[in-house]
């Protein structure tokens, strides 16, 4: 037997399924915070509490996860349960990583649609769209203090923000227009777009402190071994589900049909996530909101919000655009419930099924080189254009919680007084953004059942 088939049988016997099961089942439940919060608490979990990988195991894997489109810590999670039990293992992780999140998600859009007119909900959701545009520019004070390290990224991100805020350039345009920049200045100015190392980076070069099932020198089990077979089989089989899932949809609808055009919309957006949810949410905007018209400005607004207090993702906010856009359109012929069920199922599998195919593809070749991976100047370029984004979609929400009617037209001080609450709260306080919105949606009903004029 070699090392690699003996260590597959150690791992798989100290660390049972039935258990990893049971972990990852309570990490969805449990994975507030973010991708930073999520990711901390499986390292907290995993590498401290229950020494199930290593220190250096478990940020090489983060490394490939962050320079990957789509939502890393959903990803991580996909690999480290691979990396322990397989392609099931796998499967099992990345969906229980977002399970709970959906459930939660479906449960609010329909109390949204049922009781959305009640008034101490409605002025729950008017207290919390104002405090929403305070949270998406908190989140591009964090990225553009991360990411905009010299002049040339600053103009990248100044370019991207004017190409979507005056220009209204689709999304994915300003992608490839950064990507090719950072290509052509690095080819110029190679220096400016080399990535310092970070602390992840750093402490993966430390040895690890923890003795672990899967540690530093433990080769990679039989099922992680580089083959290129494997790999091929595996992106055919991804490529495979998503050819037999869109024809269904087609074969059903047809090409113009609601569900195979979220089908393929989402399948888009999962492509286009660099940087994070922020990053591909002014891109589900310009689809969801302007092109497709599933929802409206506010209901957007809401949706977020409420994405930003379940657990999970926050790109899980597709579920809820989804299951309005699907009652809306009525897909299950008559059935409000089933139709926004349906759509929101519909979204959730096209939205990850990209991101277990980057897993399941790429992981082996990543497990071989058991090197630190470093973003290319396209990646960083890119990067730096999301916070441009991001500021963008932050104004949109100020917008639209501050003069409803149009501009000027009826300024709300009662939102604006909620947006710079939030901000001190964020900014000054470092306070959670669970609690942020909490507090928010307190105050917008207590000042609706006051008929105070919030709106």
């Amino acid at each position: 037997m070699t090392p690699a088939e003996t260590n597959q049988v150690n791992v798989s016997a100290n660390i049972g399924k039935a258990e990893a099961f049971r972990f990852w089942l309570k990490l969805g439940f449990i994975s507030f915070g973010g991708p930073a919060g999520q990711i901390a608490i499986m390292h907290r979990e995993l590498v401290e509490a229950r020494r199930w990988i290593s220190e250096k195991r478990f940020l090489h894997a983060l490394n490939y996860c962050m320079v990957l489109p789509g939502p890393e810590a959903q990803q991580l999670a996909t690999y480290l349960g691979w990396l322990m039990h397989g392609s099931v293992g796998g499967i099992v992780a990345g969906v229980l990583f977002v399970l709970p999140s959906f459930i939660i998600l479906i449960a609010l859009a329909w109390i949204y649609m049922t009781f959305g007119d009640l008034t101490i909900v409605k002025g729950f959701f008017d207290g919390i769209k104002p405090a929403v545009a305070a949270i998406v520019l908190h989140a591009a004070w964090r990225i553009g203090g991360r990411t905009l390290k010299n002049m040339w990224l600053i103009v990248i991100a100044l370019a991207a923000f004017i190409a979507i805020f005056i220009f209204d350039v689709p999304f994915p345009l300003i992608i490839a227009a950064a990507a090719l920049a950072g290509v052509v200045a690095n080819r110029y100015y190679p220096r400016q777009f080399q990535l310092t190392e970070t602390t992840a980076a750093q402490a993966a070069s430390t040895p690890s402190i923890y003795a672990s099932l899967i540690d530093d020198n433990t080769p990679p089990p039989a099922h992680a071994m580089l083959s290129r077979a494997r790999m091929l089989r595996a992106a055919l089989i991804g490529v495979a589900i998503w050819l037999m899932a869109f024809g269904w949809l087609i074969w059903h609808g047809g090409l113009s049909g609601i569900l195979t055009q979220m089908a393929w919309f989402f399948t888009k957006a999962a492509m286009l996530t660099f940087g994070g949810a922020y990053a591909v949410l002014p891109y589900v905007y310009q689809g969801a909101v302007e092109t497709f018209q599933w929802v409206s400005p506010t209901q957007m607004m809401d949706g977020l919000a409420l994405g930003e207090t379940t657990p999970g993702p926050l790109i899980m906010v597709v579920a809820f655009v989804a299951y309005l856009g699907g009652v809306a359109n009525d897909v299950a012929g008559g059935h409000a419930f089933l139709s926004g069920v349906l759509a929101a199922t519909v979204v959730t599998f096209f939205t990850f099924l990209p991101s277990f195919i980057f897993i399941f593809v790429g992981a082996p070749f990543i497990e071989s080189t058991r090197d630190n991976l470093r973003l290319a100047a396209p990646l960083r370029a890119i990067t730096a254009a999301v916070v441009g984004v991001i500021v963008n979609l932050a104004l949109f929400f100020v917008w639209h919680a501050w003069w409803p009617l149009g501009f000027l037209q009826s300024v709300n001080f009662m939102a604006i007084a909620i947006s710079l609450g939030a901000a001190i709260a964020l900014f000054r306080y470092q306070t959670n953004v669970i609690w942020v919105i909490v507090a928010s949606g307190v105050l917008g009903a207590a000042v609706k059942l006051l008929a105070l004029p919030i709106a």
